[in-house]
């Protein structure tokens, strides 16, 4: 990407971005890979953080750090339980702490060079006002999939039509609209606060309205008609150019130390031989289902690397639970117990077989990127939604229904390591890692979602810049003609649901250069995305005209071959190749 123009002011000084993850590892991991994606393209980045979970400087000499005052730890368990997310999203975004950081935001903006966007987690709902206030366009990242999302949105529309009741609650079938989700599924999306969580859903599903743009950790090719059926609901841009932590080398953002020693002893082992287990840095189980994996894994006789983190046994330290000899004669075997884990490293080792997850979204990412079938134990929120689809959609791992029990643990180790329908899995998984591979290179949609994601921003800062009124024009196309514009006008496209037709908007006069043609895509209400876009514009006239062909205008001499963002269905912004 050409950053020079777009993330440099007139005087040559790098654009600020003011970025403010949520203090759980899930979320601040792919916040500070974004971070560094942006620096990467030219943009200075600011790290507005919480004291709890707090991220290490050290480990971003060229981000700036800003703290949020009374966000310790001590702080905000006397207020709230802090493991429960739901009071913590509540407690978070309240007007004390929504205050402090329009403080802190209003002293940058001050500064010099000011800030030229506010990037939160989905989750800081509260700051949409906040940047409101200050008249500084907000863009929200979703550090989960585009499935889980959606599920969120429509289990909740289908409780409350009473499609879904409490008393079906645990039931197995397939949920309508939800495939494959089953409805027993969903009360541990929500971890049994249906009411506390469908009011943060709410206020996250305006924040996402209300936003300038949506940025998502996945990528086109995996997600597609993910994106096409959140668009009907949610209609503005999405930019999928994920996933992040492909787009460099492994780097440390964990906020637990890891231990090295794991790629050592994953050295002495011959390619697919390894079982790697990790549960996640949040997640806490009881001594007996920790007994059950214990056995599992001693009964199926596999090698395994074990992250037993501190605080993820309830009531105990882990270890000492094991039974007599356990460690002595098994583990010290053919497995190997750490605390935590280099997992990038781990899972893109030659060793690594399967990898044992509860299916937050980054591991479940990492795992696909790096080609690794999954053997699935999700706890809450979206990791039953994406240990769903790696079983029953995309096929590359096995879903442990009954929970944690040995025999079923034993036979799943079994079935994903040594059986003919693991190697399949490997297969599928190995495709989506090429895949993978692809969507990052030049041309590719995550890199292509990447550069527009800047340019369509760019746009923005100079009809913001501009006091100028221009009229508008439309008709429609039924071919796809090549277009030029008379008076030098820019040409706004949008594709309808109709085959090969095309809405064309007429700009006038000219407020970006000719060669930067903005393709709009949107399946319905075209004139709301419209407007969204032209919001400084007053809208003089729209007509309709069905014409045959405009070949005759062919005065730019560009080829309209378009790289759309997304989906049809969303309305986006690309440039045609070749331009800019």
């Amino acid at each position: 990407m050409d950053v020079t123009s777009t993330t440099t002011n007139n005087h040559g000084r790098r654009r600020r971005l003011v970025l403010l993850p949520l203090p759980f590892q899930g979320h601040i991991k792919p916040m500070l890979q974004l971070a560094n994606i942006l620096d990467a393209n030219g943009f200075s980045i600011t790290i507005l953080h919480t004291l709890f979970n707090s991220p290490n400087p050290t480990n971003y000499p060229h981000f700036t750090f800003l703290p949020i005052p009374g966000t310790t730890y001590e702080n905000l368990s006397a207020a709230c339980d802090i493991y429960n997310v739901i009071d913590l999203f509540s407690y978070l975004n309240n007007e004390n702490y929504m205050e402090q950081i329009k403080e802190h935001l209003s002293r940058l903006m001050m500064s010099e060079g000011g800030v030229v966007y506010l990037i939160t987690d989905v989750n800081w709902f509260g700051t949409q006002k906040v940047a409101d206030d200050l008249k500084l366009p907000r863009i929200v990242l979703v550090t989960g999939s585009i499935a889980a999302f959606h599920s969120f949105v429509t289990f909740q529309r289908l409780h409350d039509r009473g499609i879904i009741t409490d008393q079906e609650i645990k039931s197995g079938v397939l949920v309508p609209g939800l495939e494959p989700l089953k409805v027993k599924d969903l009360s541990r999306i929500f971890h049994r606060n249906l009411e506390g969580s469908f009011k943060i859903l709410e206020s996250m599903k305006q924040g996402i309205r209300l936003a300038r743009t949506t940025i998502w950790n996945t990528f086109k090719e995996l997600e597609e008609l993910e994106l096409e059926t959140l668009s009907h609901d949610f209609p503005g841009p999405h930019f999928l150019i994920g996933p992040f932590h492909k787009h460099f080398s492994a780097s440390s953002s964990s906020l637990l130390v890891q231990d090295q020693t794991s790629i050592t002893w994953l050295d002495k082992h011959p390619p697919h031989s390894v079982l790697y287990v990790s549960f996640g840095s949040v997640a806490a189980i009881d001594e007996s289902k920790f007994l059950e994996i214990a056995w599992g894994l001693a009964n199926s006789k596999q090698p395994f690397l074990w992250v037993v983190r501190p605080g993820s046994i309830k009531g105990s330290k882990g270890l000492e639970l094991l039974p007599d000899g356990f460690l002595e004669n098994i583990v010290s075997g053919r497995g190997y117990i750490v605390k935590w884990a280099p997992q990038q490293e781990v899972l893109a080792h030659p060793a690594t077989c399967a990898f044992w997850t509860h299916n937050g979204w980054n591991s479940t990412l990492e795992s696909i990127c790096e080609g690794v079938p999954m053997i699935c134990s999700p706890s809450f929120g979206d990791q039953l939604t994406n240990a769903r689809y790696v079983s029953d959609v995309w096929k590359i791992g096995v879903v442990l229904e009954n929970g944690l029990e040995r025999g079923e643990i034993e036979c799943a180790i079994k079935r994903v390591m040594l059986e003919k329908e693991g190697l399949e899995m490997r297969n599928r998984v190995m495709n989506w890692k090429d895949k993978v591979n692809f969507c990052l290179k030049k041309g590719g949609s995550s890199d292509s979602s990447l550069e527009n994601l800047d340019w369509y921003h760019s746009l923005f800062d100079r009809l913001k810049k501009s006091s100028t009124t221009f009229f508008l024009f439309c008709f429609v196309a039924v071919s796809p003609p090549k277009i030029s514009s008379s008076n030098g006008s820019t040409l706004l496209y949008s594709s309808t649901s109709a085959p090969n037709e095309f809405r064309i908007f007429t700009c006038l006069p000219l407020l970006v250069p000719a060669s930067e043609l903005i393709w709009l895509s949107q399946l319905y209400g075209y004139e709301c995305g419209f407007r969204r876009i032209c919001n400084r514009v007053r809208i003089i006239k729209i007509m309709d005209y069905v014409v045959p062909t405009l070949a005759e205008t062919n005065m730019l001499g560009v080829i309209y071959e378009c790289r759309l963002i997304g989906n049809y269905h969303d309305w986006m912004i690309a440039k045609p190749n070749g331009c800019g």
